[in-house]
C-alpha cells in the first residue's frame, strides 16, 4: 500500500512539473506561425534620412522625415549604456530576454488594480514590440512579445540587441535613436554630453511626448532624477556625481540637425539629383552622398566672399535700390492706392 502511494505521489509530482512545460509549449506552438524569425528581425530596415557630405566626411545637409543615425555598441559611451539600464532594465545582461520577476510583479499589479499597470517588459521585449509586433495592450500580444524576446535573445548577442534598441527607439521631436536625440536636444555628439544629459535622454522612452524637457521641463527633471537615483542605487555613479547631476538645470533646446559646412546650394542640387534618379524612397533609405568639395576649401571660400562683400560695402557705403521710390514712396494720394499696390 505504501509503495502504491509512493508511486502515485511520484507520478503526481511528475505531472505537476511537466504540466506547465506542456502548457507553455502548447501556447508557443499555437502562436508560432505569427512569431517572427530572427532573420526577420535582423532584416528590418530602419528609416534613415538622406545625408550629404563633403569629400572629407563633413555634413552639408540632411533631408527626411525622421532624424536617425545608426550606431555600433562600441560607439555608445559606457555611462549612457548604464543610464538606459538603470531606467529600463537593470538586469539586462543577466536574464534571457524575459525577466520573470518583473512579469510576476506586473501580473500582481493587474490583479490588484484590475487593469494593466505595467508590462514587466525588458529591453529585449521592447525590441520585439518595436520592430515586429504591434503596441496593443492585450494578453495575446504580450505572449507573442515574450516568445519573440526569447527567440531574439537566443539569436543575437546582448550588444547587438542593445544596438537594435537604441537605434530604433523614438525619443520625441522627430528624434529616433540616441545619437539623433543628442543632436536635436543638445546639438552635441554623444561623447560630449554630461551625466545629467545622459540621464535626461534615458528618461525619455517612458513617454517621449509627455516627459520631455522641451514640453514639460518639471516632469522631465523628475524622471531624470529618478534615473539618477537608480544609477546611484546600482553603483553606476557615486554620491558626488549624483548630487551634481540631480541639481543641474534643464539645458535642452530644439537644435535640429546643424550642418558642419555651409553649402546650401550644393546640398539642394544634390538632393534634387538623388530624388530624380532614385525616387522619394531616398528620403528614408539611408543614402549617404559624398560630394567632391573639400570642407576646408569651402569654408575658406565662403569666408572670403563674406569678407569681400563686407569690405566692398564699407568702401562704397549703402546704395539705394533702383525701385526704392516704388517700394517706399514719400506719400500716397489715398489709402486705396496703398491697398492696391501692396495688398492685392
Amino acid at each position: 500500500m505504501i509503495d502504491l502511494f509512493k508511486s502515485k505521489f511520484f507520478y503526481f509530482l511528475l505531472v505537476l512539473i511537466l504540466l506547465p512545460i506542456q502548457i507553455t509549449l502548447g501556447i508557443y506552438l499555437y502562436f508560432a506561425p505569427e512569431i517572427p524569425s530572427s532573420s526577420e528581425v535582423a532584416s528590418v530596415e530602419l528609416q534613415v534620412p538622406l545625408k550629404i557630405f563633403t569629400k572629407d566626411g563633413k555634413l552639408i545637409g540632411e533631408f527626411g522625415e525622421i532624424h536617425r543615425t545608426k550606431l555600433q555598441f562600441e560607439e555608445i559611451p559606457d555611462t549612457f549604456v548604464k543610464a538606459f539600464l538603470a531606467a529600463e532594465d537593470s538586469d539586462y545582461f543577466n536574464h534571457t530576454g524575459v525577466d520573470i520577476l518583473s512579469l510576476v510583479r506586473a501580473a500582481y499589479q493587474f490583479l490588484r488594480e484590475g487593469e494593466i499597470v505595467s508590462g514587466g517588459g525588458t529591453i529585449t521585449m521592447q525590441v520585439a514590440r518595436n520592430y515586429v509586433l504591434t503596441k496593443e495592450r492585450t494578453f495575446e500580444r504580450k505572449l507573442k512579445e515574450i516568445f519573440t524576446a526569447l527567440k531574439i535573445d537566443f539569436s543575437f548577442t546582448k550588444e547587438e540587441i542593445f544596438e537594435l534598441y537604441v537605434n530604433q527607439i523614438f525619443l520625441g521631436n522627430r528624434a529616433y535613436g540616441i545619437k539623433a536625440a543628442a543632436e536635436i536636444y543638445y546639438d552635441k555628439n554623444l561623447e560630449d554630453l554630461n551625466l545629467a544629459q545622459y540621464a535626461m535622454i534615458a528618461a525619455l522612452p517612458k513617454a517621449p511626448s509627455r516627459i520631455n524637457p522641451l514640453i514639460n521641463p518639471r516632469k522631465a527633471i523628475n524622471r531624470r532624477n529618478y534615473v539618477l537615483r537608480r544609477m546611484l542605487a546600482l553603483d553606476f555613479i557615486n554620491q558626488a556625481q549624483f548630487d551634481i547631476a540631480s541639481s543641474a538645470p534643464v539645458t535642452a533646446s530644439f537644435s535640429g540637425i546643424s550642418p558642419e559646412v555651409e553649402a546650401d546650394y550644393l546640398a539642394e542640387e544634390i538632393r534634387k539629383y538623388i530624388i530624380q534618379n532614385y525616387g522619394l524612397s531616398a528620403y528614408k533609405d539611408g543614402y549617404q552622398v559624398f560630394s567632391t568639395i573639400d570642407s576646408s576649401y569651402q569654408t575658406a571660400a565662403r569666408e572670403a566672399v563674406e569678407d569681400g562683400i563686407e569690405d566692398y560695402e564699407e568702401r562704397h557705403g549703402f546704395e539705394k535700390p533702383e525701385n526704392h521710390e516704388y517700394l517706399l514712396p514719400k506719400s500716397f494720394k489715398n489709402r486705396s492706392e496703398f491697398f492696391l499696390r501692396f495688398c492685392i
